[in-house]
């Protein structure tokens, strides 16, 4: 199976059977999604030829957040205020991990991760009624996409040393500076960007008074500069320039010097939230590693025969359920209305560990199929490697960690 191949129902189904552990409400929207994912989206894919390496165009893109909200996927996730669902976590987690394991190049979108709903719906309760109508309502209609800018050349897991700043004339902020890696960049209206306000930024990050705006990617003086790739192929990250751009003292979110607070203020749910795309996807390449081990034949019988093979896709099985239930588990916590900042680490670490491990396997178990460019578990491998780095490093949950048991 090469990584334009879009899976059918079946091939999304548990591996194992058990109770589901949400409610039914998801029970019933994780099977109406896959239907989406399945019927419409993957005819879509066929249609304009959309791989994971083949990125959609924005105008492909624009069809599934329109048809997504149109079905009621696309703002799911919001507060109930703004028309959400009013979801647990646990329930967004296991509906997120259904989508995941489809396999679907259209995965990160229904939901609107890079670009739409969850971007900006943490932020409502700071927007004023100017910015509701000018960003975060076109975004949440699936009319407009928006992407986060925190990251730049000297600030990554240091957020705080962010260097682009913005000095306030009149009416209006002057922003000079670069991000970078910015995902959702190259297909986004807006953006949500964080940089210092201060009048002299010094070395300690107090000392640069990080402020948060709503930044219009079409102004002048504001550019998107695209057509490189990450590891796994994907062309949808960018960088963001700030030469003398204008912004209205009006798109500033909420107070002067409380922009990293705005930007990390979820931080600890939505480490726990990226786990379920991880982990789907390790579901991806282990049932991809079953199917071919029960097919390939090696000495007159299928390889999966071998002790050897059979070993792996047991150690893999095995990792993934563990860290389903670190991921479950912490989900569960956070319901209940615990802080949960080392449980999120911990699962964001172990997740993301686990599912490249899952993936080495797999292409492990595929042989000389499995380095070639165009296998899914080729590119599986690749993008599970990414996500070690992605949101916070494994390194960076360990230091979360042993602070929160040392303190």
């Amino acid at each position: 199976m090469d990584a334009k191949t879009v899976p059918n129902a079946a091939a999304s189904a548990p591996l194992f059977s058990g109770p589901f552990e949400g409610s039914e409400r998801a029970a019933a929207l994780i099977e109406r999604v896959q239907d989406f994912l399945h019927g419409e989206l993957a005819e879509l894919a066929r249609t304009h030829q959309v791989g994971h390496e083949e990125g959609a165009s924005r105008e492909v893109l624009q069809q599934v957040w329109k048809r997504s909200h149109a079905l009621g996927f696309y703002g799911m996730t919001l507060p109930e205020k703004m028309g959400g669902l009013g979801l647990s976590v646990l329930d967004h987690a296991l509906i997120k991990e259904a989508i995941y394991t489809t396999g679907s190049v259209f995965a990160p979108h229904v939901f609107g991760e890079l670009s739409g709903p969850p971007r900006v719906g943490a932020l409502a309760r700071f927007a004023t009624p100017w910015q509701m109508q000018k960003f975060i309502v076109p975004v949440a209609q699936a009319e407009k996409a928006i992407c986060f800018a925190l990251t730049e050349e000297q600030a990554g897991s240091d957020a705080g040393a962010v260097q682009t700043h913005a000095v306030q004339q009149g009416d209006e902020f002057v922003i000079n500076g670069r991000k970078r890696f910015i995902s959702g960049a190259p297909f986004a209206d807006f953006a949500v960007m964080v940089c210092s306000t201060a009048a002299a930024p010094g070395p300690d990050p107090k000392q640069r008074e990080v402020s948060a705006f709503f930044v219009d990617l079409k102004a002048p003086g504001v550019r998107v500069e695209s057509g490189y790739k990450t590891m796994a192929g994907q062309s949808g990250t960018g960088n963001i320039v700030f030469e003398n751009a204008r912004v209205p003292v009006a798109s500033l979110i909420g107070e002067r010097g409380r922009g990293l607070g705005l930007a990390l203020g979820r931080i600890t749910v939505n480490r726990l939230l990226h786990c379920p795309a991880m982990l789907g996807l390790a579901q991806v390449a282990l049932r991809d590693a079953r199917d071919y081990a029960q097919s390939r034949q090696q000495f007159g019988r299928a390889i999966g025969q071998f002790q050897a093979v059979q070993h792996m896709l047991a150690d893999m099985a095995t990792e993934l359920a563990a860290a389903r239930a670190l991921m479950i588990h912490t989900a569960r916590q956070l319901d209940a209305g615990a802080e949960g900042r080392a449980e999120s680490s911990m699962a964001k670490l172990f997740c993301s560990e686990t599912a490249f491990r899952i993936a080495d396997r797999a292409v492990q178990i595929h042989g000389g199929e499995g380095i070639v460019q165009g296998r899914r578990v080729e590119f599986l491998f690749r993008l599970l490697r990414m996500y070690r780095v992605l949101t916070g490093t494994s390194e960076i949950q360990r230091n979360t960690i042993a602070k929160e048991l040392l303190a």
